[in-house]
C-alpha cells in the first residue's frame, strides 16, 4: 500500500468537494464517531468556507447536544440538505431545518442502512414495505420535514399485487466511518468499538459510487497484523486513513474492554456481577412513575407465547424497562437486541443510549435491520410522543421540530407485538405514587393522546392489517389498539376515570367493559 493513504484529518478534510454528498455514521454519544474528522471539516469551512452545499445522510443520531457530531456539519452554506435518521443530538441542526435553511428529510434507520448497502450493489434502491402509511411514504409526507424539502424520497411500488416502497438511490461521494484500528495496507479492524453500525455498507455505498472512503482509526498497525477475519472493510475499498490516538469509545469514556465485548473468562463474570449491583442499586432510587409503567410493561415482555422472546427496547420510559430485567436479572429469559447490532449484555442509557456492557453478539446494522424486517422480532418496548384515536404514534416531528424516527418506524412496524411507554400528559404535570396508588395532583398542560398526530411514524390501521398486538401503556391507564379503535382497559389505582384520562384526551377512546384496576404492586415502591 502507498504510505499516501495515510494522512492528516486536515488533509482528509480537502477530499470533500463542494456539492459532494456525505454519508456519517454514529449513534450517540460518540458511538463509532469520527469526531476528529468531523471537526476537521468544520475547522476547514470555518477558515475557507469550503467546502459548501453538502448533502449529509446519516442513519442513527450523531452528536452531544452541544458541539460535536452533526453540530460540526451545521453551519448555514456548509450543507444544503440533511437526510436524518434522527436529529435531537444537534439543536443547531434542528434549528437550521426549523428556519428552513436546509432541506431536512428523514429516513428510517434500517432504510438508509439497508439503503446503503444496495447503493454500493448498484440495485434500483432499496424496496421495502417498512415505511408503508407513515411519513415516509409519499402519501404521507415522503420524509419531508420542512417547507424547503421538495423530493420524495420513496415511490409505492405494487409487486405481485402488494404495495412496496422503493427508496430511490443516489451517489455517495465521500464516506467518513469510524473504527479501530489500520494496518499498512489499508485493511480495517473495528475490534475495540462498541457497535459496528454501518460502516461496512457506508463504505461500500461510496467505493461503488466512484467516492472516496476516508476512515478514522486509533491505531496503525504493522503489515499483517490483522488476521483475515478481523478485517471488516478491505484495503480495496479504502482511500484516506486518519490515525487519532486521542479516539475514544465514548466522548466521555476512553476506552472499556466491557463495551466492545472483548472480556472473557473470570474477567467477563466479575464484569457481569459489578454491572448487576450498579442495576440493583439504581432501581432502589426514588420512585417515579417510570418505574411504574415499567413495571406494567415487564408483565407483557413475558406475555406472548415464546419460552425466550426476542425484545427490542427504545429510549425514554423503554430504558426503565431494561434496567428492570437487568436488576432483576433476567436477561436469561429474553433475547434482548438493540438496532445498532448488539446482543445481550447491560444497556445502558440516556447518551450512551446504543451501548452495551459485555454484549453476547455484536452484527452490522444493516443485517440487525433485515433481521427485524423479516419478523424476527417479537416485542417491541417503544416510547411515544403522542397518539391517535387511529392508533398512530408521532414521535419524528414534536412542536414542529425535526426529531426523526431513528430505527423506531424499522421496529415498531415489524414486531409482532408493539408495548408503547410513556406519561399520558406533559408540561406542568405532578404526580404522587409510591404507596400502591397513582394520584395526580396537577394536571399537563399538553395533551399527549390527540384527535390526530401531527406525523405517522407509526400507522395503527397499518398495524391492523399486519395482525400487530399493539399496547400503550401510562401511569394513568392502558389502552390497546382495536378494529374498532383505541380502547382502554385497564386504569391504575387511585385515579379518576373521567378527571385524569377522559378529560385529559382529545378524543373518546372506547371502554372495555370489564375495565380492570392495574396491580397496585406497580405503584409501590418497596
Amino acid at each position: 500500500m502507498s504510505q499516501s493513504k495515510f494522512m492528516t484529518a486536515a488533509e482528509a478534510a480537502k477530499l470533500i468537494k463542494d456539492g459532494d454528498t456525505v454519508g456519517l455514521m454514529g449513534g450517540g454519544g460518540g458511538l463509532m464517531e469520527a469526531t476528529h474528522l468531523f471537526e476537521a471539516v468544520q475547522a476547514r469551512y470555518l477558515a475557507t468556507q469550503q467546502p459548501r452545499n453538502l448533502t449529509v445522510m446519516h442513519a442513527l443520531g450523531i452528536g452531544d447536544k452541544k458541539t460535536k457530531g452533526m453540530n460540526c456539519f451545521a453551519h448555514e452554506g456548509l450543507v444544503k440538505k440533511v437526510i436524518g435518521g434522527h436529529w435531537v443530538w444537534s439543536p443547531a441542526m434542528q434549528q437550521l431545518a426549523l428556519d428552513n435553511k436546509i432541506e431536512a428529510y428523514i429516513l428510517p434507520g434500517g432504510v438508509s442502512s439497508q439503503l446503503m448497502r444496495e447503493i454500493g450493489a448498484g440495485r434500483p434502491g432499496l424496496i421495502s414495505h417498512v415505511g408503508l402509511g407513515t411519513v415516509c411514504d409519499p402519501r404521507f409526507g415522503g420524509g419531508r420535514m420542512n417547507d424547503a424539502a421538495n423530493e420524495d424520497l420513496a415511490e409505492v411500488i405494487r409487486i405481485d399485487g402488494r404495495e412496496w416502497l422503493r427508496y430511490k438511490p443516489f451517489p455517495i461521494h465521500v464516506a467518513i466511518v469510524r473504527a479501530s484500528a489500520a494496518d499498512e495496507d489499508g485493511n480495517i479492524s473495528f475490534e475495540h468499538e462498541a457497535a459496528n453500525l454501518d460502516a461496512q455498507s457506508l463504505a461500500l455505498a461510496a467505493r461503488n459510487s466512484g467516492g472516496t472512503v476516508i476512515v478514522q482509526v486509533k491505531e496503525r498497525l504493522p503489515k499483517g497484523a490483522l488476521k483475515a477475519r478481523e478485517v471488516r472493510i478491505p484495503s480495496a475499498w479504502v482511500d484516506a486513513i486518519v490515525v487519532d490516538p486521542a479516539q475514544q469509545t465514548s466522548y466521555d469514556i476512553p476506552f472499556d474492554p466491557a463495551f466492545s465485548g472483548e472480556l472473557t473468562g473470570e474477567a467477563r463474570a466479575a464484569s457481569e456481577a459489578e454491572d448487576h449491583a450498579r442495576e440493583v442499586a439504581a432501581s432502589q432510587e426514588a420512585f417515579s412513575e417510570r418505574q411504574a409503567v415499567a413495571r406494567r410493561a415487564h408483565v407483557e415482555l413475558f406475555n406472548t407465547g415464546k419460552a425466550r422472546p426476542v425484545i427490542n427496547y427504545g429510549v425514554g420510559v423503554p430504558d426503565a424497562v431494561a434496567k428492570l430485567i437487568a436488576a432483576r436479572n433476567e436477561q436469561h429469559r429474553i433475547y434482548q437486541t438493540i438496532e445498532h447490532g448488539t446482543y445481550g449484555g447491560t444497556l445502558m442509557d440516556g447518551v450512551l443510549f446504543g451501548y452495551a456492557r459485555n454484549a453476547t453478539a455484536m452484527l452490522d446494522a444493516a443485517t440487525q435491520f433485515d433481521f427485524y424486517g423479516g419478523g424476527g422480532l417479537d416485542v417491541a418496548c417503544l416510547g411515544f410522543g403522542e397518539f391517535d384515536e387511529e392508533g398512530s404514534v408521532n414521535v419524528s416531528r414534536l412542536g414542529g421540530v425535526t426529531v426523526g424516527p431513528g430505527g423506531f418506524i424499522d421496529i415498531a412496524q415489524n414486531a409482532k407485538k408493539v408495548v408503547f411507554c410513556g406519561t399520558l400528559a406533559a408540561k406542568g404535570v405532578k404526580l404522587a405514587t409510591g404507596d400502591g396508588q397513582m394520584r395526580v395532583l396537577q394536571q399537563g398542560a399538553v395533551k399527549k393522546l390527540v384527535k390526530k398526530v401531527d406525523q405517522i411514524t407509526f400507522s395503527g390501521p397499518q398495524g391492523l392489517v399486519r395482525g400487530q398486538e399493539v399496547l400503550y401503556l401510562t401511569e394513568r391507564g392502558s389502552f390497546r389498539l382495536t378494529p374498532q379503535g383505541i380502547e382502554l382497559f385497564e386504569i391504575a389505582p387511585g385515579i379518576d376515570l373521567q378527571r385524569d384520562i377522559l378529560d385529559q384526551m382529545d378524543f373518546a377512546p372506547r371502554v372495555a367493559a370489564d375495565l380492570k384496576v392495574m396491580d397496585a404492586a406497580h405503584f409501590t415502591a418497596a
